[in-house]
């Protein structure tokens, strides 16, 4: 009887849903060397495209991590863009630092620039805090609108001297044969490409590690995860700090491929966070391959109607109340719940069963 009983006893695991890690990995890597491997064939056109559409979803996926997954809905995470190529300029027009190098210490920066602002945006809850990122946006703007060796308010470019020092540039020159300009557009493309993969990678590794449950439980219910022992700052305060310096390396790439920078420009909300919103709605919050399809989504969108002016932004503005009307989980939502697909297995699922059961 005993032994029946303990034959009996319900045995628990964790399993993350979805699809193998395996095969997701096979293919990324191919994707990535398909990618790699394309300024061999693509005309410049294609490259400056795929370089916005690399910032824009490495930055779409750092904002989802920090509002899908932590729910801090900051509306100013144009501070670290503006922040990033701010600090490139500086690194590589005063100190004199090749590009390639400022880049990792801008990401740095921008972290210990993120300690200071948390200490007074966590203090905020909700819409406040949203409200709170903003004005912390346009305190940015404002102090570099004063610093005068950067342009002050009307802002500065990189020299040649600099813009052509990029490592790479002078060898990709030579060997596809093509001009300095289509040179640099094509290193530009493989560092966008780097930070974009870099991105996808730390997110994933975040939302498979034992910070990403915590993060789950967050999202799910802040109240009962901190009653389960999460501590609910810390994992918010380095998530923060995290998406900070990635968003910051990211606009130092930004600005050094436009090689001119300005107060208004670098801290706009409606080109560095409003749009990432608008791609992370659409596509579906919370989920990694959300901000993937809103990207392309919002990529194809500007490709051919931006032209259009102001019926652009309405078009835009309407798609987006649609996708919140109808279908809130967004895109993405909608095929995964459909056909239950995942891409990015992240989300961990309780099996129950019994020990005997083998």
């Amino acid at each position: 009887m005993d032994d029946a009983a303990a034959g009996s006893t319900p045995a628990f695991r964790i399993e993350t849903a979805g699809g193998s890690p395996r095969t997701t990995a096979a293919g990324a890597l191919i994707l990535l060397l398909a990618l790699v491997l394309l300024p061999i064939f693509a005309g410049r056109n294609l490259i400056q495209d795929l370089i916005f559409l690399f910032y824009m979803l490495a930055m779409a996926q750092c904002w989802n991590l920090l509002a899908g997954y932590t729910g801090l809905i900051s509306v100013g995470q144009q501070a670290f863009v503006g922040l990033g190529g701010y600090l490139l300029f500086a690194l590589t027009l005063i100190a004199g630092l090749n590009p390639l190098l400022a880049i990792p210490l801008v990401g740095l920066a921008s972290a210990l620039f993120a300690l200071p602002t948390a200490l007074i945006v966590f203090r905020l809850r909700g819409a406040y805090f949203a409200i709170g990122t903003w004005v912390v946006a346009e305190v940015y703007r404002l102090v570099f609108a004063q610093f005068k060796p950067l342009g002050g308010g009307t802002g500065t470019s990189l020299t040649p001297s600099v813009t052509s020092s990029v490592l790479g540039i002078e060898w990709v020159k030579t060997w596809l044969d093509v001009r300095m300009p289509a040179a640099r557009d094509i290193v530009s493309y493989w560092i966008a490409l780097a930070l974009l993969a870099g991105t996808l990678a730390a997110v994933y590794f975040i939302l498979r590690s034992r910070r990403g449950l915590a993060l789950g439980a967050i999202r799910d219910h802040e109240a009962a995860a901190a009653g389960l022992g999460v501590d609910i700052y810390r994992i918010k305060l380095a998530v923060y700090v995290a998406t900070a310096a990635m968003t910051g390396m990211i606009g130092a790439l930004i600005y050094l491929q436009k090689a001119r920078i300005s107060p208004d420009a670098a801290f706009s909300v409606l080109d560095w966070t409003a749009y990432v919103i608008f791609i992370v709605v659409i596509g579906g919050i919370g989920t990694m391959e959300g901000p993937v399809i809103g990207a392309i989504i919002f990529y194809l969108l500007q490709r051919y109607l931006a032209d259009f002016g102001a019926s652009y932004l309405i078009i835009l503005g309407t798609l987006g109340i649609i996708i919140m009307l109808f279908a809130p989980k967004g895109i993405w939502g909608l095929v995964a719940e459909h056909y239950d697909l995942t891409l990015f297995p992240t989300r961990r699922r309780l099996i129950v069963g019994d020990r005997g059961d083998r």
